[in-house]
């Protein structure tokens, strides 16, 4: 009876010890995570967006149901352990749901449902899985979340496009999971900010109009406040904005509206100069068939340079490009567009592991030149974000271009120039391009002493083409989608992509794109061990957790066996 009261007492000990354990963890937030890149940890950024939320928000995926391949269905799982840990930090004010599209059986309430999310901005992906017994089976989904907040709502696509890969592949999953904590957490921005950065289009100088960049403010305005207008050479006017962006001028540059450009820069404002190094009319090319390359000079060499930048005089041919149509005469005599090869609008794939330029689908550019960096300034580190191919050739200007070339591009003898710099990223402490320069004549009422000499940080990005950034228009005025390719109606989607980070990274402080930057290890299965040991993988799975739990068994019933075999002699 002894034993057995103590035996009470120790089993009621160890509740109320366990119980204080619970309390005091309980007071305390604990959260272990034991992999060495912190998978299933958030960023302090996203954290700090989550705890602030002042309402309600709610998310729903739609990447569910049956029939989905091997890869979507592990990244679904991804999916709902990431917003798991958000719920974590949001608490009661996050909740989301799965929704497969597919669901219903009738066909018209399926087909209004994909047309609804389509509307709304998920784009569909048709997938296909191959099955052992070599079936083919295909669904469509929409591997995306429409994220509401405050009446608002957003749209997300989860899945990336990476370029060359299918979008169901385990390299694009794995490319989309890396990014998803930022796809989230930037969209849950958008929709809880209450007040936006403002960033400004610089006019006055021959830049695209307001036609031209349509679609890529209508992109940017989901993220801050975009606003347009002149310089007019007022020192200070530039100090209020997040960036400047200065979209392929065409006219030369006044001393008074580079002393304002450069003294926005002093003070540690963000400058995008996406300029062409060559004067090249495409119309010109339709109208008469031929063109003039020619140099141009917008009166901004020297400020590049003091910045460590240079946009050469050249002309680029890339292998690697977009074609161009031309009107030809069919065999039943009628007209009918023809494309032909043309190495003037090169495409660049980007494999560059910077934020900005990583995992960006293709680019389009037009009559672009090269770009390199210069000097070697220790307070200023340099990056390139984009290059051309391999397969390049540089044409000196001027230089007169003919729609004749199409039959007569450069044999690839003559294409091995090597990959050329398109875009370049430096950042640091710039020194003034009016250091020791009088500027009495152009601003009277100032004094040297007022010139900021030395910049505080900064981040400038310069493009060696304009068009990069320019969106078509139809003949009725309507704006086609930035990266629209009129020749072969193709959407090239990463001129969107690479502007759109371009310019947040330039906005951001440290927040969002250092999520972005964060590298996931994907230990992946060597698929062609898995096929050739499949019976022996399925055989040990199957087998040793049972033989396990049979060995474990038969240890305990000889220890119990034993011990009381002892204790009945003694």
């Amino acid at each position: 009876m002894k034993l057995k009261n103590k035996n009470i007492l120790r089993l009621f000990i160890s509740y109320l010890i366990i119980l204080g354990l619970a309390y005091l963890l309980s007071l305390k937030f604990l959260r272990f995570d034991l992999t060495s890149e912190k998978r299933y940890t958030l960023s302090k950024y996203t954290e700090n967006i989550l705890r602030n939320l002042s309402d309600k928000i709610y998310i729903k995926v739609y990447l569910a149901g049956k029939g989905l391949p091997v890869t979507l269905k592990k990244y679904q799982r991804d999916i709902k352990e990431e917003l798991d840990e958000f719920k974590v930090y949001a608490g009661n004010n996050l909740d989301y749901e799965f929704i497969d599209p597919s669901e219903s059986k009738d066909r018209e309430v399926r087909f209004g449902l994909y047309k609804t999310l389509s509307e709304k901005g998920l784009l569909p992906v048709e997938t296909s899985e191959v099955s052992d017994d070599g079936k083919t089976s295909t669904k469509m989904v929409f591997p995306g979340a429409l994220i509401s907040y405050k009446g608002k709502e957003i749209a997300v696509n989860l899945l990336k496009n990476t370029a060359g890969t299918a979008p169901e592949s385990e390299e694009n999953v794995n490319n989309s999971l890396q990014s998803l904590e930022y796809e989230l957490t930037n969209a849950i921005q958008k929709l809880s900010r209450d007040k936006k950065p403002e960033i400004a289009f610089i006019e006055g100088h021959g830049e695209l109009n307001e036609y031209q960049l349509m679609d890529i403010s209508s992109v940017l305005s989901e993220y801050y406040t975009v606003k347009t207008g002149k310089i007019g050479g007022k020192p200070g006017i530039l100090d209020n904005f997040k960036a400047v962006i200065i979209a392929k001028p065409m006219q030369k540059f006044s001393e008074k509206d580079k002393f304002v450009i450069d003294q926005y820069i002093m003070k540690g404002g963000n400058v995008m100069f996406l300029i062409d190094g060559t004067d090249t009319n495409i119309d010109s090319l339709f109208i008469s068939s031929y063109t003039m390359a020619l140099p141009l000079d917008l009166n901004l060499d020297d400020m590049l340079f003091q910045y460590g930048i240079r946009v050469n005089k050249d002309l680029l041919l890339d292998k690697f490009s977009s074609p161009i149509g031309i009107t030809v005469q069919g065999p039943d005599g009628k007209p009918y567009i023809k494309n032909y090869p043309w190495y003037y609008f090169p495409v660049i794939v980007s494999d560059n592991k910077h934020v900005i330029s990583k995992y960006l689908n293709y680019i389009k550019t037009e009559f672009v030149s090269t770009l390199d960096t210069v000097g070697a300034d220790k307070n200023l580190k340099k990056t390139v974000l984009l290059g051309s191919s391999e397969y390049t050739k540089n044409d000196p200007i001027p230089a007169r271009i003919s729609l004749e070339q199409v039959n007569h591009m450069p044999s690839d003898n003559l294409m091995r120039g090597g990959r050329k710099n398109l875009a370049v990223l430096t950042e640091g402490r710039f020194t003034s391009v009016f250091k020791n320069r009088p500027i009495e004549k152009y601003f009277p009422n100032l004094r040297y002493s007022d010139v900021i000499t030395e910049s505080k940080p900064a981040k400038i990005i310069a493009v060696s083409d304009g068009d990069i950034i320019r969106n078509e228009v139809s003949p009725d005025g309507k704006p086609y989608p930035l990266g629209f390719d009129r020749f072969t109606r193709h959407l090239f989607k990463g001129n969107k992509e690479f502007i759109l980070n371009a310019v947040n990274y330039l906005c951001d402080d440290g927040g969002l794109m250092t999520i972005r930057s964060r590298e996931l290890k994907m230990r992946l299965l060597n698929h062609e061990k898995v096929k050739n040991n499949r019976f022996f993988i399925q055989s040990v799975n199957v087998v040793l957790p049972v033989l396990s739990v049979i060995i474990f068994g038969l240890a305990v019933y000889f220890v119990r066996k034993k011990r009381y075999t002892r204790g009945f002699k003694n």
